[in-house]
Protein backbone atom coordinates (compact mmCIF):
# COMPACT_ATOMS: atom_id res chain seq x y z
CA UNK A 1 0.00 0.00 0.00
CA UNK A 2 0.71 3.57 -0.82
CA UNK A 3 0.04 6.60 0.71
CA UNK A 4 -2.59 8.74 -1.74
CA UNK A 5 -2.42 5.92 -4.47
CA UNK A 6 -5.47 3.78 -5.31
CA UNK A 7 -4.87 0.24 -4.01
CA UNK A 8 -6.79 -0.63 -7.36
CA UNK A 9 -3.60 0.71 -9.23
CA UNK A 10 -1.25 -2.51 -9.08
CA UNK A 11 2.68 -2.33 -9.70
CA UNK A 12 2.34 -3.21 -13.61
CA UNK A 13 -0.25 -0.24 -13.73
CA UNK A 14 1.37 2.06 -12.08
CA UNK A 15 4.95 1.56 -13.83
CA UNK A 16 2.63 1.71 -17.61
CA UNK A 17 1.17 4.92 -15.79
CA UNK A 18 4.87 6.51 -15.09
CA UNK A 19 5.91 5.08 -18.30
CA UNK A 20 3.85 6.90 -20.69
CA UNK A 21 4.20 10.36 -21.61
CA UNK A 22 1.81 13.20 -23.20
CA UNK A 23 -0.29 12.43 -25.98
CA UNK A 24 0.21 8.32 -24.95
CA UNK A 25 -3.21 6.80 -24.94
CA UNK A 26 -4.00 3.66 -22.77
CA UNK A 27 -7.08 1.29 -23.38
CA UNK A 28 -9.85 0.51 -20.54
CA UNK A 29 -11.57 -2.65 -21.45
CA UNK A 30 -14.41 -4.83 -20.13
CA UNK A 31 -14.34 -8.87 -19.65
CA UNK A 32 -15.44 -9.39 -23.21
CA UNK A 33 -12.88 -7.19 -24.98
CA UNK A 34 -10.40 -9.47 -26.98
CA UNK A 35 -7.93 -7.90 -24.58
CA UNK A 36 -5.32 -10.61 -24.96
CA UNK A 37 -4.58 -9.88 -28.86
CA UNK A 38 -5.29 -6.46 -29.08
CA UNK A 39 -2.95 -6.13 -25.67
CA UNK A 40 -0.01 -8.04 -27.81
CA UNK A 41 -0.04 -5.14 -30.65
CA UNK A 42 0.47 -2.13 -28.28
CA UNK A 43 3.74 -0.14 -26.99
CA UNK A 44 3.55 -2.04 -24.12
CA UNK A 45 2.75 -5.88 -25.58
CA UNK A 46 1.36 -7.11 -23.19
CA UNK A 47 -2.12 -7.18 -21.62
CA UNK A 48 -2.45 -5.55 -17.94
CA UNK A 49 -5.18 -5.86 -15.73
CA UNK A 50 -7.41 -4.28 -12.88
CA UNK A 51 -9.43 -7.41 -11.57
CA UNK A 52 -12.75 -7.28 -9.89
CA UNK A 53 -13.84 -3.94 -10.01
CA UNK A 54 -15.64 -1.89 -12.53
CA UNK A 55 -15.02 0.46 -15.66
CA UNK A 56 -15.65 3.44 -13.52
CA UNK A 57 -13.98 2.23 -10.55
CA UNK A 58 -10.86 1.69 -12.75
CA UNK A 59 -10.85 4.96 -14.20
CA UNK A 60 -11.72 6.93 -11.46
CA UNK A 61 -8.46 5.59 -9.86
CA UNK A 62 -6.33 6.08 -13.36
CA UNK A 63 -7.48 9.63 -13.37
CA UNK A 64 -6.45 10.55 -9.56
CA UNK A 65 -2.85 10.32 -11.40
CA UNK A 66 -3.12 10.72 -14.53
CA UNK A 67 -4.43 14.03 -16.51
CA UNK A 68 -6.59 14.17 -19.68
CA UNK A 69 -4.91 15.31 -23.13
CA UNK A 70 -6.09 19.44 -23.47
CA UNK A 71 -4.73 19.23 -26.57
CA UNK A 72 -6.86 17.14 -28.69
CA UNK A 73 -10.51 16.32 -28.77
CA UNK A 74 -10.84 13.07 -28.44
CA UNK A 75 -8.75 12.26 -25.26
CA UNK A 76 -11.69 10.37 -23.67
CA UNK A 77 -13.58 8.16 -25.78
CA UNK A 78 -16.19 5.11 -26.11
CA UNK A 79 -16.98 2.15 -27.75
CA UNK A 80 -20.66 2.62 -29.82
CA UNK A 81 -22.94 0.23 -29.37
CA UNK A 82 -23.58 -1.90 -32.44
CA UNK A 83 -26.43 -0.88 -34.40
CA UNK A 84 -27.41 2.10 -31.88
CA UNK A 85 -24.59 4.38 -31.71
CA UNK A 86 -26.35 7.50 -30.30
CA UNK A 87 -27.19 4.95 -27.43
CA UNK A 88 -25.34 5.62 -24.25
CA UNK A 89 -25.53 2.64 -21.64
CA UNK A 90 -25.40 2.98 -17.66
CA UNK A 91 -21.77 1.50 -17.48
CA UNK A 92 -20.97 4.65 -20.32
CA UNK A 93 -22.35 6.98 -18.22
CA UNK A 94 -20.90 5.96 -15.04
CA UNK A 95 -17.35 6.42 -16.70
CA UNK A 96 -18.63 9.78 -18.14
CA UNK A 97 -19.39 10.77 -14.16
CA UNK A 98 -16.03 9.49 -12.99
CA UNK A 99 -14.01 11.42 -15.74
CA UNK A 100 -15.98 14.56 -15.16
CA UNK A 101 -15.06 14.04 -11.12
CA UNK A 102 -10.99 13.62 -12.08
CA UNK A 103 -11.29 17.01 -14.60
CA UNK A 104 -13.44 19.50 -12.29
CA UNK A 105 -15.65 19.58 -15.43
CA UNK A 106 -17.71 17.90 -17.83
CA UNK A 107 -15.75 16.38 -20.66
CA UNK A 108 -17.50 14.41 -23.28
CA UNK A 109 -16.83 10.83 -24.28
CA UNK A 110 -16.18 10.54 -27.72
CA UNK A 111 -18.18 7.93 -29.86
CA UNK A 112 -15.78 5.82 -31.52
CA UNK A 113 -17.64 2.42 -33.67
CA UNK A 114 -16.78 -0.60 -32.55
CA UNK A 115 -14.41 -2.13 -34.99
CA UNK A 116 -12.43 1.73 -35.44
CA UNK A 117 -12.26 1.29 -31.47
CA UNK A 118 -10.20 -2.19 -32.03
CA UNK A 119 -7.81 -0.19 -34.37
CA UNK A 120 -7.35 2.83 -32.03
CA UNK A 121 -6.64 0.18 -29.10
CA UNK A 122 -3.96 -1.50 -31.63
CA UNK A 123 -2.01 2.06 -31.35
CA UNK A 124 -2.11 2.74 -27.77
CA UNK A 125 0.97 2.14 -25.16
CA UNK A 126 -1.31 -0.39 -22.93
CA UNK A 127 -4.79 -2.18 -22.86
CA UNK A 128 -5.98 -2.81 -19.04
CA UNK A 129 -8.56 -5.00 -18.29
CA UNK A 130 -11.27 -4.64 -15.70
CA UNK A 131 -13.57 -6.82 -14.16
CA UNK A 132 -16.58 -5.04 -16.16
CA UNK A 133 -19.24 -7.64 -17.32
CA UNK A 134 -21.47 -4.96 -18.98
CA UNK A 135 -21.31 -4.90 -22.28
CA UNK A 136 -19.64 -1.74 -23.99
CA UNK A 137 -17.23 -0.71 -20.81
CA UNK A 138 -14.78 0.08 -23.12
CA UNK A 139 -12.94 3.42 -23.05
CA UNK A 140 -9.63 4.83 -24.36
CA UNK A 141 -8.20 7.77 -22.46
CA UNK A 142 -5.20 10.12 -23.70
CA UNK A 143 -2.30 11.33 -20.57
CA UNK A 144 -2.17 14.87 -20.65
CA UNK A 145 0.69 17.03 -19.04
CA UNK A 146 1.09 18.57 -15.50
CA UNK A 147 1.95 21.39 -15.67
CA UNK A 148 4.88 22.94 -13.24
CA UNK A 149 3.99 24.75 -9.70
CA UNK A 150 4.09 28.59 -10.54
CA UNK A 151 6.95 30.23 -8.45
Amino acid sequence: MLKGISPRLNADVLHALASMGHGDMLVVVDTNFPAESIAQQTMLGHLLRIDNVSAAEAVEALLSLMPLDTFVDDAATRMEVVGAPEDVPKVQHEVQAAIDRAEGKHWPLVPVERYAFYERAKEAYCVIQTGERRFYGCFTLTKGVIPPETE
